[in-house]
């Protein structure tokens, strides 16, 4: 069988606390239940959640959603260290692509939707980054900024696609929600673009436009 494997990695630093990870949180459970409730979605894809302030954790590790009753919460507290979720983003994907590939399945290439609301504040989070998107591995990589974040590095983090919050029109609360519509959106789209006879490629079909966001250009630091 064909697998996609999605990896939604969550800034949880101390700033997230409130509305901005309330949102999500709150929309968790409407994603695991548009996934896990469509047979030919669930069984194509795989859902990874990884949290990241001081360090990351591998909150929910990758599974298909239908296997599982609900997906853990975040919690915030702490700064944001950018490195140490791309560190172990790369050593879970290692993992779950070698695990996926001694089981019989034909992995696609892995998609990363990266949130946070806040610049780095660790020093070596470039390099971390470029051995991610440099690894056997490399995911394509969609980044959304909300908050303070840095416009330019979160269009250097994204390879594939990069959104900010609009304008304080538009609280983080609101953005979150389409946020993580678009993230649904994108997971069951794809799946439902791989050919069902396993004959070859899909399409990586991820919103160009999300409600509450502007575009952003995939810019060099």
């Amino acid at each position: 069988m064909q697998i996609l494997p999605f990896y939604l990695v969550c800034d949880e630093s101390g700033s997230m606390n409130g509305d901005p990870l309330d949102s999500i949180n709150s929309a968790l459970p409407e994603l695991h239940r548009e996934i896990s409730t469509n047979p030919t979605v669930a069984d194509k894809t795989r859902f990874c959640l990884i949290g990241f302030s001081n360090d990351a954790k591998v909150l929910q590790p990758l599974v298909d959603l239908s296997d599982i009753d609900t997906l853990p919460g975040l919690a915030a507290g702490g700064l944001t260290a950018y490195g140490e979720a791309f560190r172990t983003l790369r050593t879970c994907i290692e993992a779950d692509v070698t695990t996926l590939k001694a089981e019989g399945h034909d992995v696609y290439r892995p998609v990363v939707f990266f949130l946070s609301d806040g610049g780095p504040t660790d020093d070596d989070w470039q390099q971390a980054h470029k051995e991610l998107i440099d690894a056997r591995y490399r995911p394509n990589i969609i980044a959304f900024g909300i908050g303070e974040a840095d416009r330019a590095t979160i269009g250097h983090v994204a390879n594939f696609r990069a959104f900010m919050q609009q304008d304080q029109s538009v609280s983080a609360a609101q953005a979150l929600r389409e946020f993580a519509a678009s993230l649904t959106r994108s997971i069951v789209r794809s799946a439902s673009s791989i050919p069902a006879d396993g004959s070859g490629g899909f399409n990586l079909a991820v919103d160009e436009t999300v409600p509450g966001f502007t575009s952003v250009s995939l810019d060099k630091l």
